[in-house]
């Protein structure tokens, strides 16, 4: 967000503000609100619709400055590089959050209507793979770009990423990863930073992560592009803190459903029998999020995927938990998933 467009200088007049509120284009942001600056761009105060009115209706003039109305009690985040849970102001009912330098000047400002949290990872998107069960669909189209309601598949999950405040995303590309790259370009317009990691061979699942450097976050998050999911971000990385775990995998439910008695036996002998049971298990969905230290021990630039990590990890005693996810979730890998996940798209908002 160009958050200078709601900045305003405190010798501006109520009239003043009151252009500049109307100026602010529609969806630019979910409250309309100004942060009055002193001249050393200090944020000292905040101004809305309603601190107008009501300066207006105690007699206040429209060529009066701003300083005079402005809320100075107004509540603000110190700007952090760490994690920052916004529940805490959804119960205030706020809408808007500014962050703040340490020298009081404005950093960002945070929307939480767009925004879920900020966490502190970066995130490698696997995006290379040829999709030869969505053929012919993907012949001239690589799987991540297919479409769902005009909008390509990984860009549903760069969005949700951005809504958990991730701002750095690596894309793992090789198949026609070249119209990936054209329409995401640097991420810039999105307001994120995107580095691309091209694949010469076919790496597997995590392969690609041994070509990664200078990762700056403590953790890193590994999704496969063709997932179309609301997966709660937040929640996975305060399970992985929270359980003290070494990798927190997101996990989804699946049933089977038998359709005839089954026997509880030894040696041919019936104990007992239940009636068409239902048997829950949770299966792996595709997003893992894990210690970054753990990247060295993927091989260099060889076919790798992340099972093979999961395993080595289980076999070093660490710590693995599953975090169920309680949205929707689409592996949109063959005609009939791709299907499913274009019918969902209708009806969300």
């Amino acid at each position: 967000m160009n958050f200078k467009k709601i900045i305003i200088n405190q010798e501006k007049t109520i009239l003043d503000a009151l252009e500049v509120l109307n100026s602010i284009p529609e969806n630019y942001i979910s409250r309309l609100i100004l942060f009055v600056c002193s001249s050393k761009k200090e944020i000292i105060g905040t101004l809305t619709d309603g601190d107008i009115r009501r300066a207006i209706l105690n007699g206040s003039l429209l060529n009066e400055k701003i300083s005079e109305s402005c809320n100075r009690d107004f509540i603000y985040e110190n700007e952090t590089e760490g994690y920052l849970g916004l529940h805490k102001f959804r119960k205030q009912n706020l809408k808007i959050i500014p962050l703040l330098n340490k020298n009081k000047t404005l950093s960002r400002v945070l929307d939480l209507d767009k925004k879920k949290a900020l966490l502190p990872l970066e995130c490698m998107i696997m995006a290379g793979g040829r999709g030869k069960r969505l053929s012919p669909l993907t012949d001239s189209v690589p799987k991540p770009m297919l479409l769902l309601n005009n909008k390509p598949i990984i860009e549903y999950n760069i969005d949700r990423l951005i809504q958990f405040g991730i701002t750095k995303i690596y894309i793992s590309v090789n198949y026609l990863g070249q119209q990936i790259q054209n329409y995401f370009g640097d991420g810039s317009s999105k307001g994120i930073e995107i580095e691309y990691i091209w694949e010469e061979k076919e790496l597997g699942t995590a392969g690609s992560l041994s070509l990664l450097k200078n990762i700056k976050t403590d953790h890193i998050l590994l999704l496969n592009s063709d997932l179309f999911t609301n997966v709660n971000i937040e929640e996975m990385y305060l399970n992985l803190l929270n359980n003290n775990a070494d990798m927190a995998i997101a996990s989804k439910d699946y049933t089977v459903d038998v359709p005839y008695a089954v026997f509880n036996n030894n040696d041919n002998i019936i104990n007992s029998f239940t009636e068409k049971p239902s048997f829950r298990y949770f299966s792996n969905a595709g997003i893992y999020l894990f210690k970054k230290e753990f990247i060295t021990k993927i091989p260099l630039d060889v076919f790798y995927n992340i099972t093979d990590l999961m395993d080595v990890l289980i076999e070093e005693d660490k710590k693995l938990i599953h975090v169920p996810i309680r949205g929707y979730w689409i592996d949109i890998g063959n005609p009939v998933q791709y299907s499913s996940a274009q019918e969902m798209v209708k009806y969300l908002k």
